[in-house]
C-alpha cells in the first residue's frame, strides 16, 4: 500500500491517510478482505507517530472502509461500491466548496474559477 505524506499542505496526517486509503479501496486498489498493514508497521513506513495511524485507523473503521479483528489486524471491509462513491464525492464536494468560498472572497468570477478546473482536469 503506498500511502504519501504531505507536511506542506496543511491537512493532517491522519486524514491525508484515511483520505489515500479511501480513494485505493473506491479504485479497485484494495480489495475486500485484504490485509492492512499494522498500526506500528505502517507508523514506522511513514515515520509518523503510532498515535496518528491509530486515529486513521479509527476514522476508516467508523466510516466502514476497514474492519479491525483482534489479535489479526485490520482489513479491507467488504464494501459497496455506492458506499464508497459517495463518501469520495462528498470529500470532492467539501473540496470544491472551499475553492468557491476563497473565490467569492477575492471576487473571482465563476468563469474564471470554471476555467480554473477545466486546465487541472486536463492535466490529467
Amino acid at each position: 500500500m503506498d500511502i504519501i505524506i504531505s507536511n506542506t499542505g496543511g491537512q493532517p496526517i491522519y486524514e491525508q491517510i484515511c483520505r489515500q486509503v479511501k480513494g485505493a479501496i473506491a479504485a479497485g486498489k484494495l480489495k475486500p478482505g485484504e490485509p492492512l498493514p499494522s498500526i506500528r508497521a505502517l507508523a514506522r513506513d511513514l515515520r509518523i507517530s503510532v498515535i496518528t495511524t491509530k486515529r486513521a485507523y479509527e476514522e476508516l473503521e467508523r466510516d466502514g472502509f476497514i474492519c479491525t479483528q483482534a489479535g489479526k489486524g485490520s482489513f479491507v471491509a467488504a464494501q459497496d461500491a455506492e458506499l464508497a462513491r459517495e463518501s469520495n464525492l462528498r470529500e470532492i464536494e467539501e473540496h470544491l466548496q472551499a475553492a468557491v468560498e476563497l473565490s467569492r472572497q477575492i471576487e473571482l468570477p465563476a468563469e474564471e474559477l470554471q476555467h480554473i478546473l477545466q486546465v487541472l482536469i486536463e492535466e490529467e
